[in-house]
């Protein structure tokens, strides 16, 4: 298969791992797939849910994480493309794309809500960047606000689809109609950037992510147009992923009627395996003793759980009380592997 190029950096496969919080993608498994010639995305959603102070102050244990996290993946890298991913809902994003900066990163993909100011947040650093998006307007709005405010156009575009894991930027009538053309949606972004690849002279790569599990589906994106994938359920599986054996195994263990669409706090539905922790939100709201500040536009008060809490204890591996954000193809996950074996799978 071909490379993947952003300006100037150079992926040896066109597959881009997904970032995956909380804890499930950090430092192993992002410098495990950039050593195999992919790009490893770290996710920062409270990323240092582990380290000393997390419990006391959140952010400053999320910001010494990012630092640390992305020098760890380095040291494994063996000079491969290291990036992060993070979320415009969190609080005080501002800080968590600068932390990154200076922390060296190659890549930064944000979505969770239009990361409108993220040019100008990396003003002064050779990083690229890449919004996620899931229709033709949402492209057509960054790539436009881009344009007139910061005079600069996306580096690549990450195009989500219904089948993907965690968050999702569709009704729930949208996910459960089968028939539903994300085709379409991938070839109308990939024609509009054409816009901007004129304009400002550039090749702007465009990914495909949601639903990715296999050779024929990265040859499917690759024939509709785009530069590349981005695949994250299926790096869960692995050795080197980040999150605990129990969360693999509850990977591994899901059938298809294993798998729910549930409502986040966010306000956005999101898919998930379904735990003892789903079936107990069916009964009413999970009492929430302590705000983790993570998202903005969250009150406690107001929603049914609290999703850091909840996304701590499944990557922790205590199952029955976590929630384990999967996409819609985990059902068919049967065996460990390793990041060599997938991406030689994937793609050799």
């Amino acid at each position: 298969m071909k490379q993947l190029i952003i300006g100037n950096l150079k992926a040896q496969i066109p597959i881009i791992q997904g970032g995956m919080g909380v804890g499930v993608s950090r430092w192993r498994l992002a410098g495990s797939v950039a050593k195999e010639g992919g790009i490893g995305i770290i996710s920062t959603a409270q990323i240092g849910y582990d380290e000393p102070e997390f419990e006391t102050d959140q952010l400053k244990a999320n910001l010494k994480a990012i630092k640390k996290h992305i020098d760890m993946a380095r040291t494994i890298a063996d000079g491969g493309i290291v990036g992060v991913n993070v979320m415009v809902a969190t609080r005080q994003y501002e800080k968590y794309i600068k932390a990154a900066c200076e922390a060296g990163t190659d890549i930064i993909i944000s979505g969770a809500g239009l990361p409108i100011k993220l040019p100008e947040l990396v003003q002064g650093y050779d990083i690229k960047i890449a919004p996620i998006v899931s229709s033709l307007r949402a492209a057509s709005v960054i790539l436009k606000m881009w344009d007139r405010k910061y005079n600069r156009t996306a580096d690549f575009i990450v195009v989500e689809g219904p089948k993907a894991g965690g968050h999702l930027a569709f009704t729930k009538e949208q996910l459960a109609d089968r028939q539903f053309d994300f085709d379409t949606i991938i070839k109308d972004i990939i024609n509009h950037v054409k816009v901007y690849e004129e304009k400002y002279q550039v090749k702007i790569p465009v990914i495909v992510a949601g639903g990715i599990y296999d050779r024929d589906d990265i040859r499917h994106a690759l024939d509709l147009g785009a530069d590349g994938v981005q695949i994250s359920t299926r790096f869960v599986v692995t050795k080197e992923c980040d999150a605990g054996e129990e969360f693999k195994k509850a990977y591994l263990k899901a059938s298809h009627e294993d798998i729910a669409i549930i409502n986040s706090p966010v306000g956005m539905p999101g898919r998930a395996i379904i735990t003892p922790f789903i079936k107990k939100l069916a009964a009413g709201k999970i009492p929430i003793g302590k705000c983790y500040n993570c998202l903005e536009h969250c009150n406690p008060k107001e929603i049914p759980y609290c999703i850091t809490k909840a996304l701590i204890e499944a990557v922790k591996g205590n199952i029955d009380e976590g929630l384990v954000f999967c996409g819609e193809n985990v059902y068919r996950l049967n065996k460990m592997t390793t990041v060599k074996e997938l991406i030689n799978e994937l793609v050799y």
